[in-house]
């Protein structure tokens, strides 16, 4: 007789909504009350953003009722571990991204669920590059300059980020390691906060997604320094990158998935999964989020996981370059 684990029965279930059988019955009538949709962040940043767009959209093209529940703290994990704790029904989802699925997983000596085995992924949403802003009044204007201060002040240029092992905080630490300097880094409970700060000249750069800073950026309060992309980003192409300026290898993403509970029914996984394929197509959506910097990317449940698994790598190869360590 066969014994499964429960990563093996997730992964399988995965595989068996790709092949489109289902081998489990839910409600049809599903979904008959309000869908949580988790966002382990506070209002206001990228991932608030992006969430309530999904929200909107698929509540405008299915009639869904989705309630979007800020659930912050200790870097994207509470959220997600209230969505890995909670009831396998379909009417707990959560908006995943790079810190808490690819990065907290190293980053942290110990989290409250396993990133792999504990959620059945459904389908990646969006990607966007890292930005490093500086506010208008700051003398720093490239990325060289920065870099220049924090030679000269060692471990004394504050670098703010949405909170320990966000893509941000961990795309200046890769620019630390790669230029030789060290920063400080003051993590903040969301971006809201981080922004306040670096506008009232308490810290002095920002890492950060374009989707969280693009009113600050577009209003002249603050000024970008350089993207973590191998090429300019349309919206913003006097911005340089981190490659062309000398720095290939600061390459950092910011993506999120929609996600479920280990266990996720699967005809519930796949109807989901179809919703958001269709959502991530339509034309206005694509110009939503090409506004903001970011692009859609259509998966697979089977892709989905395969690039997190990959992801989980990558990023884990970074913090420990890096050597952080979230306290």
């Amino acid at each position: 007789m066969l014994h499964f684990s429960r990563r093996q029965f997730v992964l399988a279930a995965a595989t068996t909504v790709v092949g489109g059988t289902v081998h489990a019955s839910t409600d049809p009538a599903w979904p008959a009350r309000p869908i949580r949709l988790v966002v382990p962040f506070p209002p206001g940043g990228g991932s608030d953003t992006l969430t309530r767009q999904v929200a909107a959209k698929l509540t405008a093209q299915r009639g869904w009722n989705i309630v979007v529940d800020n659930r912050p703290g200790a870097g994207g994990n509470l959220g997600l571990d209230f969505v890995a704790q909670s009831k396998s029904d379909g009417y707990t989802l959560g908006m995943g991204q790079t810190a808490n699925l690819a990065i907290n997983p190293t980053l942290y000596s110990k989290l409250p669920f396993d990133a792999t085995a504990d959620f059945t992924p459904i389908a990646l949403v969006a990607s966007q590059p890292l930005v490093f802003i500086v506010r208008a009044e700051s003398p720093l204007t490239s990325l060289e300059q920065l870099l220049a201060a924090a030679r000269a002040r060692p471990s004394l240029v504050t670098m703010a980020s949405a909170g320990n092992g966000t893509a941000g905080h961990l795309s200046g630490e890769s620019l630390a390691s790669e230029a030789k300097v060290r920063f400080l880094h003051v993590p903040y409970k969301g971006f809201g906060q981080a922004m306040n700060d670096l506008l009232g000249g308490q810290v002095e750069f920002l890492a950060t997604s374009p989707q969280s800073c693009i009113s600050q950026l577009r209003s002249g309060k603050v000024r970008a320094l350089a993207v973590t992309s191998g090429k300019r980003m349309t919206i913003f192409p006097d911005v340089p990158t981190t490659a062309e300026s000398g720095y290939p290898a600061v390459d950092g993403a910011d993506w999120k998935v929609l996600l479920g509970p280990a266990d996720l029914p699967p005809d519930i996984a796949r109807q989901l999964h179809a919703e958001m394929q269709t959502m991530l197509a339509a034309p206005d959506m694509v110009a939503r989020l090409a506004s903001e910097g970011a692009v859609p990317m259509p998966s697979s449940q089977e892709s989905t996981r395969a690039f997190i698994l990959r992801e989980q790598k990558r990023w884990g190869a970074v913090v420990r370059h890096s050597g952080a360590k979230a306290n």
